[in-house]
């Protein structure tokens, strides 16, 4: 392998660890591949790189990962599935579409999403099995992701999945009032405000408010000003979680303090859309603010005569990932905490089934296709 000279650091074997994972970058952007080269430092990993993708050879079918450039033409035959294609701000449009072309999951934009991902390539390469974290966010006010989130995790536990329903909306008056006719015992977020360090995820499940078999991280329900968790308090609460339950299904609020730390610690989220045009082009606007992760639509209701929900999640720039079924008892079964009785539907669980199958599949072939947000987001300090 042949070492670069990168700054005033070395890249190559010198400080490849002991078990030999390499990243291989393939890119002729020399600047770009300078940046890979401190990502693939940051994670603990080796750093290989070549200009093309005739060059790439053993590094294409070696490396733990691949890291490729927007810049790199034709691809090897053999099919991958773990490839993050990077580029530059200005080259975003051109990275999106060759994303959709190319069936690449994950998009980065350089040096801005350095810290996803190493974060992403560092949880990738230890092989630690951890449960899925789904963010689910409402494409405009008042689509439902509330409902539709607290249904999805029901149906998951029911299933059989260790499953935790998560509240990312401060402001939303505490959705353990539609799970719940009566607020629940337990660890509520308010009592992770002061957490520092690693949060045991033993001590987090045992912790928390139980509704049936389902698990419930939420804001109290009640008058009064709601407390403010930093955001390291919630990345750590969120990371016990991955090593505590299988899945864990976030109610992401719309405002920028939940997008920035909810939907950030997401591995895939699902937007929400009722199908008229007004949900539709705020939607459209809120996937430019979502994190470089996977992004599907979820549609609600029936569109006008000659639309249907798939070209609705094209116009949002997301595959559609599912219909959401009608609901007449809905917002009644909120309003007296029997939400979770919806989740037992045969539609509702259909649903579920169709949704978690990519968030619970070790097989990338069946996962979500990326959005069209950008990967420059950063994560509020």
């Amino acid at each position: 392998m042949a070492t670069e000279q990168l700054g005033t650091g070395t890249i190559g074997e010198a400080w490849i660890p002991d078990d030999g994972a390499v990243v291989c970058c393939i890119t002729a952007d020399a600047a770009l591949r300078e940046d890979c080269a401190r990502v693939a430092a940051a994670a603990g990993l080796g750093f290989d790189a070549v200009s093309t993708a005739e060059e790439a050879g053993h590094l294409w079918a070696g490396g733990a990962l691949v890291l490729l450039g927007a810049d790199v033409g034709d691809l090897p035959p053999q099919r991958r599935h773990d490839v993050i294609l990077v580029g530059r701000g200005e080259d975003r449009a051109l990275l999106w579409t060759r994303a959709a072309s190319l069936g690449v999951e994950h998009v980065a934009e350089l040096p801005e999403a350095a810290g996803w991902l190493a974060e992403f390539l560092g949880r990738r390469h230890t092989g630690i099995v951890q449960g899925s974290v789904l963010g689910i966010v409402g494409g405009c006010g008042g689509a439902g992701a509330s409902t539709t989130a607290a249904l999805l995790a029901g149906a998951a536990s029911l299933a059989g999945s260790r499953t935790l329903l998560v509240d990312g909306d401060r402001l939303g008056g505490g959705l353990e009032l539609g799970v719940s006719a009566r607020a629940p015992e337990g660890l509520h977020w308010p009592d992770v405000a002061a957490a520092s360090g690693p949060i045991n995820p033993d001590q987090l499940e045992a912790s928390l408010p139980r509704v049936g078999g389902l698990a419930l991280l939420s804001w109290p329900a009640g008058a009064g000003r709601a407390a403010m968790v930093p955001s390291a308090a919630v990345v750590g609460a969120l990371d016990a979680a991955r090593s505590a339950f299988d899945v864990v299904i976030v109610d992401v609020g719309r405002g920028r303090e939940a997008i920035e730390d909810f939907a950030w610690a997401s591995d895939r989220l699902l937007v929400v859309v009722p199908s008229r045009l007004g949900g539709v082009l705020s939607a459209s606007q809120l996937v430019h603010e979502l994190p470089p992760a996977p992004v599907g639509a979820l549609v609600r209701g029936r569109g006008a005569d000659g639309v249907d929900a798939e070209q609705l999640a094209d116009a949002i720039g997301c595959p559609l990932v599912g219909r959401i079924p009608t609901l007449r008892r809905a917002v009644s079964a909120a309003e007296s905490g029997r939400l979770l009785e919806l989740s037992r539907r045969r539609d509702v669980r259909r649903l579920a089934e169709a949704v978690a199958a990519p968030v619970l599949s070790a097989d990338e072939d069946d996962a979500l296709r990326p959005g069209r947000g950008p990967a420059s987001r950063r994560r509020r300090p």
